[in-house]
């Protein structure tokens, strides 16, 4: 069963994530740019969208397997990850690190990268980005690898618990394992799990809203109104300021259980449909999208700055360029992408399902 609406948001979300960077981009070049209203700060919550829809369509495709065959085949589980997330994946972690290592050297672009390169290496390859990230600030064009890192420490982790779990006790397990994990996050037990955003809570409760689903119809039971105001909260959270100034730990709690029946509404009987050919195709590519687009900034920065030392723009004309390439040239560069590199690993991983 395909779910309406859910590839239009993942494409939503990778430009939501584009408007917090590019801003921040040209400003630290000292170009013009444009980043009023609140759209323009939600990128980390569009990456926690991310997080909660992965371990939302995850986490059912286990449930689902466990009920039709019994029990959950981990090699191919393993195989399908391997298959989507790793080509892109560590194409940009070699280009990466040649772009701040060899290219703006060779270029004369100073570039001040002060760290264990060995350690970063290593740190990367073995998905801890977010730490490295953190640790060595090695540039946004890797930097951008530590929610993929999140991503794949927590399916390492979860599915071998799951593999043990027999399917009735499958809610059971994802609550407690949810409200344990969350309470010793907000802690100050290992304040290690702040530092480097180690978000497993949203994977997790997505998954539970996907069982909960499967097992109760939950998504097609819920009425019109908690649907609307559902979306609306959605919208305001993302659109205002309503929220600020919470506790940091409210936030999340409530963060992960408003997007998890933001992403349950917006899959079932949905009050709105947001698909059509162009917004599902840019969906497809929001991987590539979500991953490229800090390389582009990259190029596009030089380029912009090559052009207002020699043609005097007004900073109108310096932001739209700015923000037009960049979008541009990311949808490009992306769908090639999709096309002739991450397509064939894509066929290979459907042989798995």
């Amino acid at each position: 069963m395909i779910l309406p609406n859910l590839n239009p948001l993942r494409f939503i979300l990778a430009l939501l994530v584009m408007l917090v960077h590019i801003p921040e981009f040209f400003r630290n070049r000292g170009l013009p740019t444009y980043n009023e209203g609140v759209i323009f700060h939600r990128g980390r919550e569009a990456v926690y969208v991310f997080f909660v829809l992965s371990g939302f369509l995850i986490i059912r495709l286990l449930y689902r397997e466990v009920v039709q065959k019994g029990k959950i085949n981990l090699k191919s589980f393993y195989l399908r990850r391997i298959l989507r997330i790793y080509p892109l994946y560590f194409l940009i972690l070699i280009v990466g690190f040649l772009y701040y290592k060899v290219v703006l050297s060779y270029m004369g672009i100073p570039y001040e990268a002060d760290y264990d390169m060995s350690n970063a290496v290593l740190m990367f390859v073995f998905f801890l980005p977010n730490v490295a990230s953190t640790l060595y600030q090695p540039g946004g064009a890797l930097e951008i690898l530590w929610s993929i890192g999140i991503e794949e420490q927590f399916y390492l982790l979860i599915p071998p618990m799951l593999f043990f779990i027999k399917k009735k006790f499958f809610i059971r397990f994802i609550v407690i394992l949810t409200m344990v994990y969350f309470a010793i996050f907000a802690s100050d037990i290992f304040p290690f799990l702040r530092k480097f955003d180690f978000l497993y809570f949203y994977f997790s409760t997505g998954g539970l809203l996907a069982v909960l689903h499967e097992r109760f119809d939950l998504g097609n039971k819920m009425h019109k109104y908690i649907k609307i105001a559902v979306l609306g909260i959605f919208l305001a959270y993302f659109c205002t300021d309503i929220f600020k100034g919470i506790d940091a730990n409210l936030y999340h709690f409530f963060s992960m259980l408003l997007f998890s029946f933001v992403i349950l509404t917006l899959s079932y009987s949905p009050l709105i449909n947001i698909r059509n050919k162009a917004l599902n195709y840019l969906g497809k590519i929001s991987y590539g999208i979500y991953m490229f687009h800090p390389l582009v900034m990259q190029l596009i920065g030089l380029v912009m700055l090559k052009m207002v030392d020699k043609v005097a723009m007004s900073d109108i004309t310096i932001i739209l360029l700015s923000y037009g390439l960049v979008f541009a040239v990311t949808f490009i560069v992306s769908h090639f992408s999709y096309q002739y590199f991450e397509k064939p690993f894509l066929k290979l991983k459907n042989k798995f399902r």
